[in-house]
């Protein structure tokens, strides 16, 4: 019987492929989504009024502490054209931009950064219908950056 050095994985590995998106284009579309995100979160986290919550955004690291409910890590990975997401509820996620979607996505559930986090957040803030709009910015910032038409279905 022959044995297969070969290992097998019920979820298949992350895919290292990096985007063809050039890196100023990159750069523009990941620090416009980063600093809107920090905006978003500002506003939200004022309505809130926790004294035990706070955002903080430095060298393209975006930090969301939320008191017992733990700490968001949000950060630019440059070298992959990525845009990583530590959680404290579903994990780490890499997020590439899709073009067909113009949103930053998690290959692996084909679920939007914003997603995650309307829905995480929600849940954590008790905040039913909580939107940060993160998918709706991104899709008109990649509209616009690339001149492209609007999306037929967009969320705008």
């Amino acid at each position: 019987m022959l044995v297969s050095p070969r290992r097998h994985y019920a979820t298949p590995p992350p895919q290292d492929k990096v985007s063809d998106l050039p890196i100023g284009d990159y750069h523009a579309i990941a620090d416009h989504t980063m600093e809107y995100l920090l905006e978003r979160l500002e506003e939200v986290l004022d309505e809130v009024g926790d004294p035990s919550y706070e955002v903080d955004y430095s060298s393209g690291v975006l930090t969301l502490k939320l008191g017992h409910h733990g700490t968001y890590v949000i950060n630019k990975q440059p070298p992959n054209k990525q845009i990583w997401l530590s959680s404290p509820h579903s994990g780490p996620k890499r997020y590439d931009l899709s073009f067909p979607k113009r949103d930053w996505v998690y290959l692996r559930d084909d679920r939007s950064l914003g997603e995650l986090l309307d829905d995480e957040l929600g849940e954590t803030l008790d905040a039913e219908g909580f939107e940060l709009e993160i998918g709706k910015e991104v899709q008109r910032t990649v509209t616009e950056h690339f001149k492209l038409p609007p999306l037929v279905g967009s969320l705008s």
